[in-house]
């Protein structure tokens, strides 16, 4: 079991592996991001876009399905977030690509009103099968202390 003690600042780990299909694309635009880039090839091919692409809430779905797999892979104390600071698609995920994604721990601290709480800074990034990065966000985790008692 992974706890507060445990993380190390500058830790890189890579995970994962998820294949974009196009039935999940248009089947999850259908449901919360009904563009018409993201419903229909006709459509997607007059923008920017060029095809249809994944919507970028599909994406964050993906990395945090991605996410919760490693986390269960490699067991951690966690206790939620209280949120995303910074979210970037950086460019778009199309049917075909298949994502993988890196965390980077940035900073950890232990809560000064919860001493059970530590908390600890990331970054995600979502690379695709080129090693382009997709996504990034920087966001908070709370994780168990195991020894309530002891200091940084």
């Amino acid at each position: 079991m992974l706890y507060y003690e445990d993380i190390e600042v500058g830790v890189v780990r890579r995970f994962g592996s998820k294949q974009v299909t196009r039935e999940e694309v248009i089947d999850f635009a259908g449901k919360y991001d009904p563009q018409p880039f993201h419903l229909d090839d006709e459509a997607a091919a007059n923008t920017h876009f060029g095809r249809l692409s994944a919507s970028g809430w599909h994406t964050g779905s993906m990395a945090m399905r991605m996410m919760v797999d490693n986390m269960k892979e490699h067991e951690q104390a966690g206790l939620g977030s209280p949120g995303i600071e910074d979210l970037r698609w950086l460019t778009p995920v199309y049917p075909g690509d298949t994502l993988r994604c890196e965390t980077e721990v940035l900073e950890k601290r232990r809560s000064a009103s919860r001493p059970e709480m530590g908390l600890f800074k990331s970054r995600l990034t979502v690379f695709n099968q080129h090693d382009a990065p997709v996504m990034t966000m920087v966001s908070t985790g709370l994780i168990r202390v195991r020894d309530q008692a002891g200091t940084d």
